[in-house]
């Protein structure tokens, strides 16, 4: 888990789960309503895919609501591509999955 703080005050967090042997899912992107735009979410997303990538992951996916317009904005502005949905998230149709390859091997 990521965890972004303002003067010891925790304002936003993220967190990965390994999918598979290649690929993490990204979790739990949140960041408090008095810090948002601040690019804080980015950077959490950017650290949390280094993080990956130095453990060997290869690609990272991840869910969203399709209500979401600030995070699908995030993800695809972050090269994140949008793919069928996978496991828990497939006969969702309010859900929206992505996808984004973070280094070439494990």
């Amino acid at each position: 888990m990521i965890v972004a703080f303002e003067k010891k005050k925790p304002v936003g967090c993220g967190c990965f789960k390994e999918y598979d042997n290649e690929t993490v899912e990204i979790k739990r992107m949140f960041v408090t309503p008095d810090y948002r735009g601040r690019k804080i979410s980015r950077l959490i997303l950017e650290e949390l895919e280094r993080w990956a990538k130095e453990l060997g992951y290869s690609k990272a996916i991840l869910e969203t609501g399709s209500k979401q317009s600030e995070a699908i904005g995030l993800y695809q502005k972050s090269g994140y591509a949008r793919i069928e949905n996978y496991g828990q998230y497939k006969d969702f149709p309010n859900s929206l999955c992505f996808e984004k390859p973070i280094s070439t091997t494990k």
